[in-house]
């Protein structure tokens, strides 16, 4: 069995990792951490940094979950990398955060996120952070 996580640095990505930890225990999965960019600008804030993903690497290692990292830079959008990620490793569940919206907010969802929900093979758990 294998989970992939859609992971970016803030309170959404780091919901969707909490509870991709979760069902990965749960199930004894293989844990597959995505975080993308599509490197056409000198800083992507969506981009983990070094100290994140050893962050990342050491609570995964602590849990004793086996997982795989991986920071595409091939000029993709996110959407694109966890969908190929969720077909290379035959996901059979993908994790992803989603903001809060305003009720008009609500009528759009955000295109990474409902990229991956129209066309994902596999079910797909989309999760909030936690209210401020």
């Amino acid at each position: 069995m294998s989970i992939i996580v859609g992971y970016v640095p803030t309170p959404e990505g780091e919901a969707a990792f909490e509870r991709a930890i979760v069902e990965a225990r749960k199930d004894n999965a293989l844990l597959v951490v995505i975080n993308s960019s599509r490197g056409d600008a000198p800083v992507d804030k969506r981009y983990a940094q070094e100290d994140a993903i050893a962050t990342i690497e050491d609570r995964l290692k602590d849990e004793g979950i086996e997982h795989h990292i991986l920071q595409p830079v091939r000029g993709n959008e996110a959407a694109n990398e966890v969908l190929r990620a969720a077909d290379e490793y035959r996901a059979d569940l993908i994790v992803i955060g989603l903001r809060r919206r305003t009720p008009v907010g609500k009528l759009i969802m955000g295109s990474t996120s409902q990229q991956i929900l129209l066309e994902a093979d596999c079910p797909i758990l989309a999760v909030k952070a936690a209210a401020h």
